[in-house]
């Protein structure tokens, strides 16, 4: 999309965003589609309806599919023999400013204490995860999450012995949220490394495509998430999750953090290479 420099980089933020905020993923269609043809209660039926005439709309219009627009993260892959002579998280955030009036997006960021607004920008935000590749370009992906799903996370440092309670804890944390999600979601966790690391984890587990095979644990946690009947909207159905993705990271022989982050319906994400 574009060669590395500055005013690429603001211009494919703002492009980038644009696209998750208006238009769902392929994979997320796919699965929507693919649930409305499983499920068998007609209210729920008639709410993954109205999703679908949603996500139309946004899409049409060019408009946000939702009134929270989320905060933006993104996930930088640079490669070790990229050139880079410019400030590239000021570059980012510029973007964000931009993309704010542009799309427009509802100005998210506040103080933690003070409440006081920053539009989508401020102390640790836009969020921007880096890791480094082979190779001479950028990769820049983003992801917006709204407070709804963001809300329902939860983190617990289970002992090793415990380790048996840890499908346990995932179905009760999804239980718990109930329809303030807004279901159908996606179920990210994280298993292992430290206490933030595992919530790191669960967050790129949650915004990570659905369609990888799952395996074993993610296909037993899909199941019995989907047993509970709460679905779409939380008003009951056979749907309340469309994937659960787990991201593992080794631990201390003493220790097993587990966490769960929820994304709801709106999966938005878009990503972008810049040449080298």
């Amino acid at each position: 999309m574009g060669k590395i420099n500055r005013d690429n980089v603001v211009n494919i933020v703002v492009q980038l965003l644009k696209q998750a905020e208006t238009t769902l993923p392929g994979d997320v269609l796919s699965a929507l589609k693919s649930a409305r043809k499983r499920e068998s209660n007609p209210l729920a039926r008639m709410q993954l309806d109205m999703i679908h005439k949603n996500a139309d709309f946004a899409r049409e219009k060019g408009i946000p599919m939702c009134q929270d627009t989320g905060v933006p993260i993104f996930f930088i892959e640079i490669g070790r023999d990229a050139k880079i002579d410019f400030d590239l998280e000021g570059a980012i955030r510029d973007g964000v400013v931009r993309a704010t009036e542009e799309i427009p997006l509802r100005p998210n960021a506040v103080h933690p204490i003070t409440r006081q607004n920053s539009g989508n920008i401020g102390l640790g935000l836009p969020e921007v995860n880096y890791d480094f590749v082979d190779g001479t370009d950028i990769n820049i992906a983003v992801a917006v999450k709204g407070a709804g799903s963001e809300n329902m996370s939860a983190l617990k440092m289970f002992l090793p012995s415990e380790v048996d309670d840890v499908k346990r804890f995932i179905v009760e944390t999804v239980k718990n949220a109930g329809g303030k999600p807004c279901p159908p979601i996606i179920v990210g966790v994280g298993i292992g490394g430290t206490f933030d690391r595992a919530a790191r984890l669960a967050k790129k587990a949650a915004l990570r495509g659905l369609d990888t095979a799952p395996d074993k644990l993610e296909r037993e946690l899909v199941d019995a998430i989907n047993s509970l009947g709460i679905g779409p909207m939380g008003l009951g159905g056979d749907t309340t999750a469309l994937k659960v993705n787990i991201e593992y990271a080794h631990c201390h022989v003493a220790s097993l953090p587990v966490a769960v982050n929820i994304q709801c319906w709106a999966d938005r994400r878009a990503s972008a290479v810049l040449e080298g």
